[in-house]
Order: C-alpha cells, then sequence, then structure tokens
C-alpha cells in the first residue's frame, strides 16, 4: 500500500492533541493491517468519440447476414467484375439484392440508416471498409485503426478518437489484405508487419497477431493530393521566405542535403518540397522503401525497395537500390531515408561525384543525425576507423535541415546546419538558421519565427560559383531587400 496514497489529512491542532491522538492511532493501524481499502468494480465506460463522422456508423449484428449475401451475389451472380463498373451501376446491381437480405435478415430500419448500410457496403467492395471516409478527408493526416473498435485520426495536429468501428478482426484483416495484395505484398501469422502504400501514395504499415495483442493495426499516413509547395509552408509558418531563398539556392547549387527529425515531423514532405527545385534537365533516381515522393520533373526513375518472399528470398533492400542507381548515371539520387548499411553507400556516392543527393534521417537534432549516420555506417559490416567515416561524413554532407512536430501539433524547420570539416577528431559545425520560441498564445499554438543566425555560410561561395547570389538580409545584415529568384 502506497502511504502517499493513504496519507491521513492533518487535524486541526488543539490545546490538548487529542484530535492528533486519534488519527496517528487510526494511521498506525491501517498501516499495520496492510490491507488495501476495498474498490469497487467498476463497469468499463466507451470512451466519447471526438471526431465524428456520418461513415462511423456501427450496423445491428443482424447486419453481418446482410453483407455476406450481397457478397457472395457478387462474387457468384455477377458477369463484370465489381470494380468493372462505376459506383452508380453497381449500387443499382447491388439494391435488389440488399433489400432482400434486409427482408430475410428482419431488420426494419429507417431510410437513413438503410442508406448508411448500403455505404457501408459500397465502401467494403470499392473502398477500405469503415475508414473510407476518413481518406476521403483532405484535413486528417493520419487515420489509426488500433483493432476493431478504436479508431483514432489525426485532426489539426492533435489525435482524436473517431467514431468509426469495424465489425470484428476479420472485417480489418479483410482491409489490410485489400490493401497489399495489389502491391505483391503478404501478411500472415509467419509474416505479420508490412508496409505498403496506397495508389494516391499515402505511407501505410500493418501489424497482426500475435505481434498485436489489440488485435489488427493500421497506421496510414495520408498525402495531401496536390503536393504542398514552400509557399504553402511559409503561409503554414514552417519557415521564413529567408529560409527558403537559401534552401533553394542551396539544393539548385548542388548541395549535399540531410533532412533530419522525428517520426511525423514532415521530414517526407520537406524532401518533396526541396526535390521540386532540382532543374527539370537533371537525370533523377529516387529510392524509397514504399515509394511516396510526387516530382514533377520529366526524367524522374523511381526505385522501391522489395521484401522477401514467402520463402525469405528475392528481398532488394535500400542498399542494393542505392548501389544498382550509381550505374544508372544519376545526376540526383533522392533517398526516402538512409536507416541502415546504406548511410555508407550514400556518403560515398557524394564524395564520388554525385553532387546534389538529398534524403532523411531519424534524428533529435543535426548533431544527433551525425552521430546516427555513424552507427547506420558501421551498420554496413565494414571494419573501418571512427576517423575514416567522420571525414566521409564531413566531406560528403553540406547541411542538415532539422524539423520539429511541436507541442501544440505544428510542424516547422527549428534548425539549419552547415557542416564545416574536421577539427582534430571531431565534425565542426556552425548553426544557420534556429528557431526561437517567443511564446505561447491563448490557443495553445506556439509563437516563434526561424530566424537567421548572422553567421555567412562557407556554402555561399559554391552557391555563388553557381551564378546565385543571395542578398545579405538573408543571413541577417541589415540594409538589404530580398529579391533574389531561382
Amino acid at each position: 500500500m502506497s502511504l502517499f496514497s493513504k496519507r491521513a489529512p492533518k487535524p486541526a491542532s488543539n490545546n490538548h492533541g487529542e484530535a492528533a491522538e486519534g488519527v496517528m492511532a487510526a494511521t498506525q493501524t491501517t498501516l499495520a493491517s496492510g490491507d488495501d481499502d476495498p474498490k469497487p468494480d467498476l463497469p468499463e465506460v466507451e470512451p466519447e468519440p471526438l471526431f465524428t463522422t456520418t461513415g462511423g456508423y456501427k450496423p445491428p449484428p443482424e447486419f453481418a447476414a446482410v453483407r455476406r449475401k450481397v457478397q457472395q451475389h457478387l462474387v457468384n451472380d455477377m458477369k463484370a467484375p465489381a470494380r468493372a463498373l462505376n459506383p452508380t451501376e453497381l449500387r443499382r446491381e447491388i439494391l435488389p439484392v440488399f433489400n432482400e437480405a434486409l427482408l430475410e435478415a428482419n431488420l426494419a430500419v429507417s431510410r437513413n440508416e438503410r442508406e448508411l448500410m448500403m455505404n457501408l457496403i459500397m465502401d467494403d467492395i470499392l473502398g477500405y471498409g469503415p475508414i473510407q471516409p476518413l481518406l476521403n478527408r483532405d484535413d486528417i493526416n493520419e487515420v489509426m485503426v488500433n483493432g476493431p473498435n478504436r479508431v483514432y485520426v489525426e485532426y489539426q495536429g492533435r489525435l482524436m478518437l473517431t467514431d468509426v468501428k469495424f465489425a470484428d478482426d476479420d472485417h480489418v484483416m479483410r482491409v489490410i489484405e485489400r490493401i497489399v495484395a495489389p502491391l505483391g505484398r503478404r501478411i500472415d501469422e509467419s509474416s505479420p508487419m508490412v508496409d505498403a502504400r496506397l495508389p494516391d501514395g499515402s505511407r501505410v504499415n500493418a501489424i497482426i497477431p500475435p505481434l498485436s495483442l489489440v488485435g489488427p493495426c493500421i497506421t496510414i499516413r495520408k498525402f495531401k493530393k496536390t503536393p504542398l509547395t514552400i509557399d504553402d509552408l511559409i503561409a503554414n509558418g514552417s519557415l521564413t521566405p529567408e529560409f527558403a531563398q537559401f534552401i533553394e539556392a542551396a539544393v539548385v547549387a548542388r548541395l549535399n542535403i540531410i533532412v533530419s527529425g522525428g517520426t511525423g515531423s514532415g521530414k517526407t514532405t520537406l524532401l518533396n518540397v526541396l526535390s521540386s527545385y532540382i532543374p527539370s534537365d537533371e537525370r533523377i533516381i529516387t529510392i524509397e522503401d514504399a515509394a511516396e515522393l510526387q516530382l514533377n520533373q520529366d526524367h524522374v526513375v523511381r526505385l522501391e525497395a522489395r521484401p522477401p518472399n514467402i520463402e525469405g528470398k528475392g528481398a532488394v533492400t535500400i542498399r542494393d537500390l542505392v548501389i544498382n542507381s550509381l550505374r544508372m548515371r544519376p545526376d540526383r539520387i533522392v533517398v526516402g531515408e538512409v536507416r541502415g548499411g546504406e548511410a555508407l553507400d550514400m556518403l560515398q556516392a557524394m564524395n564520388t561525384g554525385h553532387d546534389g543527393s538529398i534524403t532523411t534521417a531519424h534524428s533529435n537534432s543535426p548533431r544527433d543525425t551525425l552521430s546516427r549516420i555513424e552507427t547506420m555506417t558501421l551498420m554496413a559490416g565494414m571494419d573501418l576507423p571512427l576517423r575514416a567515416i567522420r571525414q566521409q561524413i564531413a566531406s560528403a554532407i553540406d547541411l542538415i535541415v532539422h524539423v520539429e512536430r511541436l507541442r501544440d501539433g505544428s510542424r516547422r524547420v527549428v534548425q539549419c546546419s552547415e557542416v564545416l570539416g574536421m577539427e582534430g577528431d571531431m565534425i565542426v559545425m556552425q548553426d544557420i538558421f534556429v528557431f526561437k520560441q517567443t511564446g505561447i498564445d491563448d490557443k495553445g499554438r506556439v509563437i516563434g519565427r526561424l530566424e537567421p543566425t548572422g553567421l555567412r555560410p562557407r556554402a555561399i561561395d559554391r552557391i555563388e560559383a553557381a551564378g546565385l547570389h543571395l542578398p545579405p538580409n538573408v543571413f541577417g545584415a541589415a540594409g538589404y531587400t530580398t529579391s533574389w529568384k531561382g
């Protein structure tokens, strides 16, 4: 029993101390007994959803028979595949079977409930079941399915429980299989985890029992139908016009850049924006675990890693693709993320004439990024001395742009650091831009701005050699106007 939870209240003192003695005696009796107070058995309370949607309707148990009858009709009686019909034709085809199934199940429902049931069936046939309405919304960034009865979303930077529910674990499994099957991926007890993507590029991760103890789980990182541009990031306060000018010049001048940050901090979004600055007359090779980048240039070759087959063979890793990309005459190599031994091959590429490469890495700060790359380089299995690895890093990497998801849910560039070289056994860095927080408003939003440190980056010589000229006020000097256009 915790003494902190059972501490007796301090009584009011009197002249004789009788009250204090009585309380002390009662406390000593309680401590001697060693028994906690009995706790009543409270029923489990279903949490109230914070995010509701018209798609979040859980039908009665009898609906399972209705759904099954419609699905049997689609498999056994329809001449054309369901996905070959447009939604209007498909609804017209299954409506008589749906009405007949309702009568057989003795379900007397209102017109509104009939429409909701029909929408559930249509989403199962043409979409991804109950979460389809969430995927259709542009204001939702992530959808997280924690078993059949808990579906969360990230809305305006906050996690919210929705009223969306699946029928059971099998229903969730069917949605997972629909996602991974077109990609040639599989998920079962022998391979209970999978990374995949939706046709629109949204990232999907699924994990099922026995690894997941709450049932099948799906995490979908949605991508906007229209990719964010640098103007959108400036309007959102993610970065400033001065930083935008500098980073555009850095990409055009072929500096090697690493975008670092934590999970969900906006690394891939920023990588996509930076990649859009690459001139259209250059050959770009993109390498990803699950293809997410949305580049508008004409000459882009997209490569995607492949997991092992059911026999544990045939895997093609990011490292394999990086090595192969060097034989494809690339002008730029863009790697979605380095997380293992491919870091060594990426450094080798940057150091052997493939300037202008861009990638992302998980870390807590630019300095931590260098430490992580050291560790990942050692994961390649090469017995290299630490100083040699650091020399490779210092020679290869020019800039590290660090992004964070702040406490209010906003995603911002918080630091841009330049790698200067080696001094003894240490890699020397200097900050070019740093985010300075000035407060929090009455709605809990972080107030601050990405400000230049006033230091002139050494890379400005390479930028000017490329024919680009940045005004000094970009780096904090006064008395100049910002007029450079890349």
